[in-house]
């Protein structure tokens, strides 16, 4: 899994979506696309910064969430701004680019046989440069993307698989100790349940974005790691296939993030992610987890009621307390007792003081590492939790307020600079923005959930 965040992580992540009420996220449908928020496992190719830097949007058909870092390429929210000029299919410049890297492969160990194969027939993958020119604006609120992610469908579907199922999971939980219900979401909404695995040609699509060169040298890392799959025999290059921006198979890895935590579980000498099988696929989303530090039979998070008057600048991940600690000051799960102790946690309000509020644990770190979304994150564990029986979220959303586009988030950034608390203007609502908001709402006498909405903007403006 960590693999497919790597290139998806590298682009979506790279938006980072924390507490602003505009999580971007692509159209999901129903149960039928991708819906996992653009960041996925970041893993190898240039290592987790590069990744991360590349995460954004490695879902098929629009099906993702602009986050942060994941084993898939994906651009943060508002990172497509600009327009990219789209070549002919049969650009000259494209061929030259790839008799060009054809001999660094070669320089690298890729045999001229696998080459042949993987570059028989292959030209420039206009729909890969279209969407990868407009992912920035398709925009959701979390509660919007929760209600996909969560959809009654997709938890129906997962509960029919997690039957369906259950001998392998079985098996995958005793070898690598990572909850079943996990490993099922993360299924459930990166194809869903490997039903949107995704068509196009993965060396054509990575050879297409690595000659375009914005993120050149990242889709071209993820191309080399493509064809020592295809150099290794795991799969022939006709039946590699996956999303758009490289993302592969039922669980979305990208191909440094196979090379990295793919296994063999069936014992049948292949790593083989694409077949109808899912068996290799769940497996190694489980190793991927496992190896990022799981903890069996802890939640990703809990929702919890707060106190009147909650001091809301303690809302904040890197301040951690025991259950027990957080019920002394009033924090509470949803039955009015402290919540059971599963380690420490912190208090996440992805939507500010009108939201729902989480305590949030270790394992949510550990579904960063393969989506560095929030909203994703918050929608793996989530929709884990309802596939085992759980309820829908308890508090409402302020649904009334919608998704800030980028160019107001740049805005918003640049307007509380100007205001004397110091926010970088890259359009990605992460920590520092947040303290930003939080200081501005301290000083106006505003409850300092650190919630960049419209109605702040609004104020800002004037």
């Amino acid at each position: 899994m960590r693999a497919v965040r790597a290139a998806r992580g590298a682009a979506i992540l790279a938006a980072g979506a924390f507490f602003a009420p505009l999580t971007t996220v692509a159209q999901a449908a129903p149960l039928v696309a991708s819906i996992a928020p653009q960041g996925r496992p970041a893993g190898l190719g240039g290592g987790d910064a590069a990744v991360a830097a590349a995460v954004a949007s490695a879902r098929d058909g629009g099906s993702s969430v602009i986050l942060s870092v994941s084993p898939r390429p994906f651009a943060r929210p508002g990172e497509r701004d600009m327009v990219m000029k789209v070549a002919d299919t049969a650009d000259p410049g494209f061929a030259r680019w790839i008799t060009a890297f054809r001999h660094r492969a070669e320089a690298r160990g890729i045999s001229r046989r696998t080459l042949d194969a993987a570059f028989a027939g292959v030209q420039l993958d206009t729909d890969a440069l279209r969407r990868d020119a407009n992912q920035s604006e398709f925009t959701k609120t979390l509660w919007d993307y929760l209600d996909s992610a969560a959809s009654d469908s997709r938890v129906s579907s997962g509960r029919a698989a997690l039957r369906r199922y259950s001998g392998l999971l079985d098996q995958i939980e005793a070898r690598y100790g990572v909850d079943r219900q996990y490993v099922v979401a993360i299924w459930g909404l990166e194809s869903a349940y490997g039903t949107h695995r995704g068509s196009s040609h993965i060396v054509a699509s990575l050879a297409t974005l690595a000659y375009e060169g914005r993120r050149g040298r990242f889709f071209e890392n993820e191309l080399m790691a493509a064809l020592r799959i295809l150099d290794h025999g795991d799969v022939r290059a006709a039946d590699m296939t996956g999303s758009w921006a490289g993302a592969m198979g039922h669980t979305q890895f990208m191909p440094t993030s196979y090379l990295a935590y793919a296994v063999d579980f069936n014992g049948d000498g292949r790593r083989d992610i694409w077949s109808d099988d899912p068996t290799d696929a769940l497996a190694s989303t489980a190793a991927y987890l496992a190896r990022h530090g799981w903890t069996r039979g802890q939640p990703w998070g809990v929702e919890v009621n707060l106190p009147r008057g909650f001091d809301y600048a303690l809302a904040d991940r890197r301040i951690t307390r025991s259950p027990a600690e957080w019920a002394r000051l009033g924090v509470v799960g949803l039955n009015g007792r402290a919540v059971p102790n599963y380690g420490a946690g912190s208090i996440l309000v992805p939507a500010g003081a009108q939201g729902a509020a989480f305590m949030i644990f270790h394992n949510f770190d550990v579904i960063e590492r393969y989506n560095t979304a929030d909203a994703y994150i918050i929608g793996v564990g989530h929709l884990a939790d309802r596939i085992m029986g759980g309820g829908p979220i308890h508090h409402s959303w302020p649904r009334g307020d919608r998704a800030l586009s980028f160019a107001e988030r740049v805005e918003l950034q640049r307007r509380l600079t100007a205001a004397g608390y110091p926010a970088r203007a890259d359009g990605l609502i992460g920590p520092l923005t947040i303290d930003a908001v939080r200081g501005y709402q301290r000083a106006h006498g505003l409850i300092p959930d650190g919630y960049a909405s419209l109605a702040l903007l609004t104020r800002l403006r004037g």
